[in-house]
């Protein structure tokens, strides 16, 4: 994720922009397979959910409470890019690392799936990737339950 403006980060901690992003992945996985259907035309819907994704943060206010599971998501997420990996407690430095490694071995498989359009393929695909990327979302959560109360802006954050 770019970095983002502080604005940015606040309206991003929306719970509706984190479900919305979860949601615009089966919308892509499906966009790119509506190819077999539609042909060039399946660019119309890629793009726009590509510009969904991009556009997806600033899309919401700022929620009335970053109490929930997914607003501590962004909140840890927002901690993990702006630190140094060393100013990370070593107990959340290695499995952010794996759970993206394996969402990124869930890519070749969704890839193949999505050219040979075979939907059992396609469907393993997605589901490690979203699997590990809940993971990895899961562990931000717990980065940011860690250190909200050693540093009074992240403490800030929770309202």
């Amino acid at each position: 994720m770019a970095v983002l403006s502080d604005d940015t980060w606040k309206r991003h901690a929306n719970p509706w922009s984190v479900w919305t992003r979860y949601a615009a992945f089966p919308v892509l996985v499906l966009a790119i397979w509506s190819r077999d259907w539609i042909g060039w035309w399946a660019l119309v819907p890629v793009a726009l959910t590509i510009a969904w994704l991009a556009w997806n943060p600033r899309a919401f206010p700022p929620p009335a409470s970053t109490e929930s599971w997914a607003s501590k998501a962004v909140l840890g997420e927002r901690i993990w890019v702006g630190l140094k990996r060393d100013e990370i407690p070593e107990r959340h430095r290695i499995v952010p690392g794996v759970a993206a490694g394996i969402s990124m071995c869930g890519l070749p498989v969704l890839a193949w799936g999505l050219i040979v359009l075979d939907l059992a393929v396609t469907l393993l695909g997605m589901m490690v990737v979203i699997l590990a990327k809940t993971w990895f979302v899961d562990r931000m959560v717990w980065l940011f339950e860690d250190m909200k109360d050693q540093n009074p802006e992240y403490r800030s954050w929770l309202y």
